[in-house]
């Protein structure tokens, strides 16, 4: 069993299936809803602990009272959970979600930790003890960097979810082990996907990947590069397809060549997107 150390955004998300989304100052009713957990690194960290693993989520929740829901939900899925900001009153980042029936394509309004930010502190380190791999998603950007050169100066993997730019990702970067890119991430002034994969080798990056939803995934390591062609499943819901992929890629990552680990964790998030909603899909597993 391995260890695994997810920093970044824990959401309360409020998932709903509908036929469409709704027009402006119209109301649908849901065929379906659900209320979990959410967030990149929160999502990456559930399908790690399924696939056997310990793991622990780093973020900022509180004391509000929509936290117990979020606790509850990590609590049924097995996830550890440190607090960065154990007396904080305010409501904790929620998200609203809709997923449409027919496709699966979802439409999202969510508040990020922007007002929640979390400086590094003197006894990171030991978060990092029995650790063997740490991933960062962007939204607790100075903490992650300085657990990611600690994990570094301990030669202990660092995976990066790059879904959006965000300012400080560079420095994450130059700490990284993989970085594995959403279609629409762009560097700074880069217009394509092209551009961005040459600029994240050009950075120094040893490993990397971009993902294309249905399409291959493109990937380099060093000089070699490759595609790879991902599962083509029937689509109920793509929430949460990415973050489950790189929950799955820490894993794999650990004992298998790069772009095996892509193909492996590329399986397991076509399964998740199989099922509505981001639980319903480990069950099945």
């Amino acid at each position: 069993m391995a260890r695994g150390l997810f920093v970044g955004l824990t959401t309360l998300d409020c998932i709903y299936r509908v036929d469409r989304v709704p027009a402006a100052d119209e109301k649908v009713v849901a065929r379906d809803s659900l209320m979990v957990a959410g967030g990149p690194a929160t999502n990456a960290a559930v399908m790690f602990r399924h696939l056997g693993n310990e793991a622990i989520v780093v973020s900022a929740l509180g004391q509000h009272p929509v936290t117990s829901l979020i606790r509850l939900d990590l609590k049924e899925q097995g996830v550890d959970h440190m607090d960065l900001l154990p007396n904080e009153a305010s409501s904790p980042p929620l998200s609203t979600i809709m997923v449409t029936a027919a496709t699966g394509e979802r439409a999202v309004v969510s508040r990020n930790a922007v007002d929640r930010q979390v400086f590094p502190l003197s006894h990171l380190s030991s978060w990092l003890e029995g650790v063997d791999v740490v991933l960062i998603d962007g939204h607790q950007m100075a903490l992650g960097q300085a657990v990611a050169e600690v994990a570094r100066q301990r030669q202990i993997p660092v995976v990066v979810d790059a879904g959006s730019w965000k300012p400080g990702f560079n420095a994450v970067f130059s700490q990284a082990t993989s970085v594995i890119a959403a279609s629409k991430f762009r560097l700074p002034g880069l217009a394509t996907a092209d551009e961005t994969m040459v600029a994240l080798h050009q950075l120094g990056i040893v490993e990397g990947a971009m993902t294309f939803g249905q399409h291959p995934i493109q990937w380099f390591r060093g000089e070699d590069r490759g595609r790879i062609a991902v599962p083509q499943v029937v689509v109920q819901d793509t929430l949460g397809a990415g973050d489950m992929f790189h929950g799955a890629f820490c894993h794999y990552r650990l004992f298998l060549e790069f772009a095996d680990a892509l193909t492996a964790a590329a399986q397991q998030a076509a399964k998740t997107c199989q099922y509505f909603g981001t639980r319903e899909g480990l069950s099945a597993r």
